[in-house]
């Protein structure tokens, strides 16, 4: 898969072969060596690589450093128009099984000591038993690291490979020496038994894993195959690859929506829960939105497609989840650097516990036996998956929930976030304020409203809405406007029957010598009701007063739950509004924000933004308009309401997929927990060979049991990330 970035290009692709920490090492060091490549990010957990290089960079230039390094690069489908990877079935469990079957009886007679029976198998018979697990079950271990020792690097395999083919060596070495002298003591079943224990690790993994994709895998269930297209001479089933934006879609009862459009006829309760996280059915009727891969509940409905494919609501979401599961955190850095020297210091710490105890006791049998639970102990499986399945699992229950995290380093830095911005209308309040009283200046008792509305009409702004709805309830015509303009953060210019026109804020008023005094008062007691007023001003000679729209917006029912949660997480909550005042506080109390910042320009809000974070604070911000976007830009984390406008999505590390600002507290109680899983799967990665590797090169270490524990290692940071898929709100 290939994305255009700027003057960069970002190539994606599945990558076979890896095993632990040092492969991905190894493939991002071939990657980096390709000319033209400027950042290269290779995930173990999810077995791709991102690479983003020059436009002049060819694909193949890469696939071929991939495969110098002994790794191949997957097969990939087209899906919607994207390149998306082939869906592997994981690892088989035949081998494990038949593996187990051939060890059983080598580890029969230990089990057998426990209680109080001595006996031996022929070694001939034993022999026979871990020959085929040696090399032919255990013939990915010689093959992967072989490949690592041509490329001059070390892997998982190698060390496996190298452990056990020294205990198999050492046991046919005694086999044929002391054969004529009856079965001597032999340690096949050490090698056999550590392969069966690392097939079973992998298998065990291989399947937590796919575990942690399953966000993925329900996201991409939701796609139907077939939409039924009104046609002129009926209704047709049609293959989506072939539905057209402008194509009417007919959704029955109980069927899923299979593109995004707007319902043109009809109404109904439609369950957006696997998508928007929103447990409850919505009502949707004509005019409404309606996204791809929701269920239509109650009645029929025609919809006009607006996006299909890539385009769709679901495939952005599918894509934005695997962005941030393919992307590494900032924390994997320092595990990629341990894995870049970790497999050729087991091999320098092995070989000195060979000759270390060879030498000093002359027992080379126990010194190959102690050098082989030095290689097999430390496996770096555990700390190559530690990461990435955190993160994974993280981001997955979050879009469970309707977050949607950019990358990996949002989901880390939110973990710290102690203060929280939020934007006031459409993030805090409704967004669908109504127009609660129109005040004319003397004289100007029957244009106020019609020329508001008319400067208005081609506006999507809330307040804009607001003041066409109660022209149309007055019954008024729509008069005409011409030279409409926006001047940001401040109001509309427009021109009507001929008059130059001003509409907006007190401060854009100000600005333009307007006289507001004869309706100051009433302005004021409105404010102080946690009105929002606008103005608007006949520059045309000179600037006159033509009266005062005063808006009133309700918190939402969801906003005081959101501050509560975040104060108990001990986040401060601050408020930044570009309207008055009056309206800030009366708002702010109600929901008990701990500090706001009112009549702020868009401009501003990321200065805000930047002096708190000046002050020693780590600030995410919540907005969901256009003027949002720097401040969104400029925080640590933004969080973007997916009701907004998309600029200010692109400019967000997080996006809510429902207006619920509640949903600010989850995302960062999902990150925090998540981070602590990391630091739990780091700690338990390097517990394993800090306590493991000393113990098995004192010779404390039985072979078996170092390969037990190494599975062991692997499975247990997956299975810990795996625990996150448990989260749930708090209270």
């Amino acid at each position: 898969m290939s994305t255009a970035t700027a003057s960069l290009i970002e190539h994606q692709f599945p990558i076979e072969g890896m095993t632990c920490a040092s492969c991905v090492g190894r493939v991002e060091k071939a990657l980096k060596a390709v000319a033209g490549v400027q950042a290269v990010s290779v995930n173990l957990a999810t077995e791709r690589a991102t690479v983003n290089a020059t436009p002049s960079t060819l694909a193949a230039s890469l696939v071929a450093a991939v495969q110098k390094a002994g790794y191949s690069v997957g097969t990939e489908s087209t899906e919607d128009g994207r390149a998306v990877p082939s869906k592997s079935k994981g690892e088989p469990w035949w081998p494990v099984a038949l593996a187990a079957a051939l060890s059983l009886p080598l580890v029969l007679p230990m089990l057998a000591m426990v209680f109080g029976f001595e006996w031996t198998i022929n070694g001939w018979l034993q022999l026979a038993l871990a020959t085929p697990v040696q090399f032919w079950l255990g013939a990915r271990f010689y093959r992967a690291g072989w490949k690592a020792v041509r490329a001059g690097a070390g892997n998982m395999d190698l060390l496996v490979a190298l452990g056990t083919s020294a205990g198999y060596g050492l046991s046919v070495y005694l086999l044929f020496k002391h054969a004529e002298h009856g079965t001597p003591h032999l340690y096949f079943e050490a090698s056999a038994v550590i392969v069966t224990l690392v097939l079973l690790g992998k298998w065990l993994e291989s399947r937590a894993k796919r575990q942690t994709t399953a966000a993925i895998a329900a996201l991409n269930a939701l796609k139907p195959e077939v939409a039924r297209v009104r046609m002129p001479h009926g209704d047709v089933d049609v293959p989506m690859a072939l539905v057209k934006v402008g194509d009417t879609v007919v959704i029955r009862p109980g069927e899923r929506i299979p593109v995004d459009g707007v319902i043109t006829t009809g109404s109904s309760q439609v369950d957006e829960s696997l998508i928007t996280g929103e447990s409850l059915p919505v009502a949707k009727h004509a005019g409404d939105k309606v996204t791809g891969g929701a269920v239509n509940a109650e009645g029929l409905l025609l919809v006009e497609t607006t996006a299909v494919g890539a385009e769709s609501t679901l495939s952005r979401i599918v894509r934005m989840v695997e962005s941030a599961q393919a992307k590494k955190a900032p924390i994997q850095r320092i595990v990629d650097r341990v894995s870049a020297v970790f497999v050729p210091v087991v091999l320098v710490i092995a070989a000195l516990t060979l000759l270390g105890w060879g030498l000093a006791t002359g027992n080379w049998e126990q010194a190959i036996l102690n050098a082989v639970a030095v290689l097999v102990i430390a496996c770096p499986c555990a700390l190559g998956l530690a990461t990435p399945t955190a993160i994974m699992a993280g981001t997955g229950v979050a879009a469970r929930q309707g977050i949607l995290i950019k990358d990996a380093e949002a989901l880390e830095v939110a973990h710290r976030i102690d203060t929280v911005a939020f934007d006031k209308t459409g993030t805090l309040t409704e967004g669908k304020p109504t127009l609660v009283t129109a005040l004319a200046a003397p004289g100007h008792e029957d244009k106020l409203l019609s020329w508001s509305a008319a400067i208005q009409a081609g506006s999507e702004h809330p307040l804009a809405r607001a003041v066409m709805i109660a022209a149309e309830q007055a019954g008024l015509d729509l008069l005409s406007a011409a030279k409409v303009s926006a001047v940001p953060g401040r109001g509309m210019s427009a021109e009507v029957q001929g008059r130059a026109l001003r509409l907006g804020s007190p401060r854009y008023m100000q600005e333009l010598g307007v006289d507001t005094s004869v309706l100051a008062e009433s302005a004021r007691k409105l404010q102080d009701d946690g009105r929002t007023v606008s103005w608007l001003a006949d520059v045309t000679a000179s600037p006159a007063l033509v009266g005062m729209l005063a808006f009133g917006d309700a918190p939402k029912a969801s906003a005081i739950t959101a501050i509560r949660s975040l104060q108990a997480l001990g986040i401060r909550t601050v408020m930044v509004t570009g309207d008055n005042l009056g309206s800030a506080l009366v708002v702010g109390s109600v929901l008990g924000i701990d500090h706001i910042e009112a009549e702020v320009l868009p401009a501003d809000k990321a200065s805000i933004v930047n002096r708190l974070k000046d002050g020693g604070h780590s600030v995410a911000m919540v907005g969901d308009g256009i003027n949002d976007a720097p401040a969104l830009a400029s925080a640590d984390v933004g969080i973007a309401m997916s009701t907004g406008t998309d600029v200010a999505m692109h400019a967000a590390g997080i996006t809510l997929m429902r207006g619920d600002p509640a949903l600010v507290a989850d995302a960062i109680d999902i990150s925090r927990r998540t981070y602590r899983k990391i630091r739990q799967n780091l700690f338990w990665a390097f517990a394993y060979n800090v306590i493991g590797i000393p113990l098995a090169a004192a010779g404390l270490l039985n072979p078996v049991v170092a390969g037990a524990a190494m599975a062991l290692s692997s499975v247990s940071v997956v299975s810990n990330a795996l625990l996150l898929r448990a989260w749930h709100r708090r209270g």
